[in-house]
This record gives structure tokens, sequence and C-alpha cells, in this order.
């Protein structure tokens, strides 16, 4: 990795910088430690973990092996700068994590999650962004959150946990038709075995949510990521102490929301009310 061919930091070249530094951390290794481990100088590896160099293929073995997750590392390095169409760079490393989930857990508070959204209520959303899409950028996002869609019938042995506030389903995004169609696909989600939508009522007041959105995943490997997005931004976390207090939180918003049973009752009275 020589200086001169440095590429510019990409978000994907961030994101495995990210998992690498976690997991050097979590190893209990400082820079120069793993420096020794993987052959390459401390200033390197400092390069890769901030995004500034794009590792190559020696760097990704050397440091799976280091690190004990060589089928991890791997698998992210050979996907760090496959491009998806229809997703937003900062976004598309989270999607690949997706992919090899055995649990997906996901708090929203902004809009119902593209998991759960009906095509109707996703091109309401694409249809008012800012700054406007052109009808083909609208069909691309809409194509690629679809195929994002397959992972709940295409994955039946992944646990998916949703836990959404009721304004959520009160604002009646796209008017009442969108609405009621949207609140007929959850039920329908819903009683997959695999799937669990809650619902945070509105008297709650207030929540372990109040910061915003959560997501969480478990790897085949028992490794545990989360990711937080803003407006134009997206990071995926990799500390675990980070990560703890996210899941720490979720476990509390489970446990204020309405149960199954429950959520499932109240979306059929929504959808009786429009």
């Amino acid at each position: 990795m020589t200086k001169a061919s440095d590429p510019e930091p990409t978000d994907s070249m961030c994101m495995f910088g990210a998992m690498v530094q976690g997991l050097r951390e979590q190893a209990g290794l400082s820079r120069e430690e793993f420096g020794r481990l993987v052959r390459f100088s401390k200033h390197t590896v400092a390069s890769v973990e901030l995004g500034r160099r794009m590792p190559d293929m020696e760097f990704a073995t050397a440091a799976g092996e280091a690190l004990g997750q060589p089928e991890l590392v791997q698998r992210v390095f050979e996907k760090v700068s496959r491009k998806r169409p229809g997703l937003a760079m900062w976004f598309q490393r989270w999607a690949d994590l997706e992919t090899e989930a055995i649990c997906l857990y996901t708090y929203e508070c902004r809009v119902v999650p593209g998991l759960l959204q009906t095509d109707a209520y996703a091109c309401t959303l694409f249809e008012h962004r800012l700054p406007p899409l052109s009808d083909e950028g609208i069909q691309t996002k809409l194509e690629a959150r679809k195929e994002r869609q397959k992972l709940l019938l295409e994955r039946p042995h992944t646990s998916f946990s949703f836990v959404l506030d009721e304004h959520l389903l009160l604002r009646q995004t796209g008017g009442p038709e969108v609405t009621r169609e949207l609140l007929e696909h959850l039920l329908d989600l819903s009683a997959r075995r695999n799937v669990e939508i809650q619902v945070l009522p509105m008297s709650m007041g207030v929540h372990p949510g109040v910061n915003g959105p959560i997501r969480l995943l478990e790897t085949p490997e028992n490794q545990w990521f989360a990711y937080a997005e803003g407006q134009r931004t997206g990071e995926l976390v990799t500390d675990p102490e980070a990560i703890s207090v996210l899941q720490m939180r979720y476990a509390r918003l489970r446990a204020q929301a309405l149960d199954s049973i429950e959520s499932a009752e109240l979306l059929k009275r929504l959808r009786g009310s429009l």
C-alpha cells in the first residue's frame, strides 16, 4: 500500500477501518502490537482504521488471522468496494451485513423501516425527497428497497424484531389508502414466525429511544454490530461498549412497547378507523 496510490476516503473504507479498529480494541491490542502481528507499520494500521487507505488482500488476510475472525474480515473486505445501486454509500456496508445476520433488531421513530414498507409508502417518501429525484432515480431506489425486503421471506431462520413509534402510523404518510395498505402489510408480516412487530404507544412518554433510531444485528460468528444514521451520513458501530448501551436501550424499548398480540390489535383498530 504505497502513499501515491492511496484513494480518497470513502464510506466503505471508513466502515472497514472501523470494523478492524473495533476488533483490534476488543482483542486488547494497541496499533503497534497489531502492526507487528500483521507485519505493517502502526501508521499504516492507523491509516486503514481511519479510512485513509484502502486495504489490500495481504492486509485483510493478515488482519483476519490476527483478530481470530478470518471469514468475517475477508467477507467485509470483498464487499467494501461493491456498489449497490439505489442504496446510499454510507448504508451499503450495513445492508451487506443484513444479508448474513442471524438476528436483526430495529427501533424507528422517523419513518416505517424500509424492510417493512409497501411500494406505495416507499414511493411517497422518494417522491418528496429533497433535492428531487428523477423518475429513474425513484425506480432505482424502489427496486433496491424491494431487494432488501426479500430478507424477510428468504431468511426464515433469521429473527427480525421491530419496535415502531405509534406516531409513525398516525401520521398517515401518503394518505388513508396508503396507510391502510401499510397496516395490512404489517399485519401480514407480523404473522410470520420469524418477524415480531411491536408498537411503542404514544402514552409511553419518555423512553430509551428519545435519542433516535436503533439498529442492531448479530452475525453467524456471533459478532454484534450497530448502525447510526443522520441526514447525510451513516456510521457502522463496532465498539462493544457502545453496542452494549444500545442493546440495553433496545431491550427496555421492547419491554415498554405493546407485545406482539397487543400491537396487532392496535394495527387492526387503526386500520378500521381509516
